[in-house]
């Protein structure tokens, strides 16, 4: 291990260009940037997002209460490109103070009612619609502890592992080694948790699923960091056996295609405003116009 020759100053000072790949848009403030306005569509929900992890979950929820039915909870779903710094205009920071998507505005109630952090949104959607969260205490507790845990492990994964693995300007091998070692033994708590269980809470699929899915099920089926053959991740079957159970349910499959920007073409809508955009408004599709 090579031995590192910083040492931290007596005070930290911002300099542009900390951040590796995402210089451009971090600094130690918040609030907005720039004065600029949301768009907002013709549905009372309305969503503004990147198909990252942490936005699929809510396209995903949406598209699977659409599927069971509900009308109520059709969207509009809005670009934020955050590699461009749209989270930091001024009408984002309204919905979100923290500037991070996904942030949701249900305009059915009034006032308007204001959603951020993805397991807020994830708990308001199944609350306002009952569905995706079991009826009984005991299996809605369950429910919300794999939740919770998903929003307390999954920075481990992308600010830890994916950060140093994938997008650090440089190499290191210890916080590399540090955050494998965790993000293995993550997986081995759900393998363990799994391997009796159809979903995270028995034979019923709820938010807890569609929370953890988009982290551990993309990661172990391949398609997260390309860390797949690094992590081994055919130590853990139970979690691909769930994760491809998941994969195939056809409101995910359109959940992952909502504001999604890189990719095959056919598999990126950028902008999600009524059931047909999957058919008409694919990027292929917008290409050939």
């Amino acid at each position: 291990m090579t031995k590192s020759t910083y040492t931290p100053e007596k005070v930290w000072q911002w300099q542009s260009g900390n951040g590796g790949k995402f210089a451009n848009i971090n600094r130690p403030t918040a609030g907005h940037r720039f004065e600029k306005s949301l768009s907002v569509g013709q549905h009372p929900l309305q969503l503004y997002s990147l198909a990252t992890p942490n936005g699929v979950k809510v396209t995903i929820l949406l598209e699977e209460l659409l599927e069971k039915g509900i009308s109520e909870a059709e969207y509009d779903a809005f670009l934020i490109d955050i590699m461009e710094g749209d989270q930091f205009s001024s009408g984002f920071c309204d919905i979100n103070p923290n500037s991070k998507i996904p942030a949701l505005i249900d305009n059915s109630e009034q006032p308007a009612i204001r959603v951020f952090e993805s397991g807020a949104i994830l708990l308001y959607l199944a609350e306002k619609f009952s569905e995706f969260i079991p009826k009984s205490l005991s299996m809605r507790t369950e429910c919300l502890n794999w939740l919770f845990w998903q929003m307390g492990s999954a920075p481990i994964l992308g600010g830890g592992f994916g950060h140093f693995y994938a997008y650090a300007p440089e190499k290191f091998q210890y916080p590399i080694d540090r955050y494998t070692m965790e993000v293995k033994r993550q997986l081995d708590v759900l393998n363990i948790h799994l391997q009796d269980k159809t979903y995270l809470c028995g034979d019923e699929y709820t938010i807890a699923d569609i929370a953890i899915w988009p982290w551990y099920g993309v990661l172990v089926t391949g398609g997260l960091y390309d860390a797949a053959e690094f992590l081994n991740v055919q130590d853990y079957p139970h979690v691909q056996r769930w994760a491809k159970l998941i994969s195939n349910r056809n409101a995910v499959k359109r959940g992952r295609m909502v504001n999604r920007t890189w990719g095959e073409d056919s598999e990126q809508l950028h902008e999600r405003h009524q059931a047909s955009d999957f058919d008409v408004n694919t990027q292929d599709k917008r290409n050939d116009q």
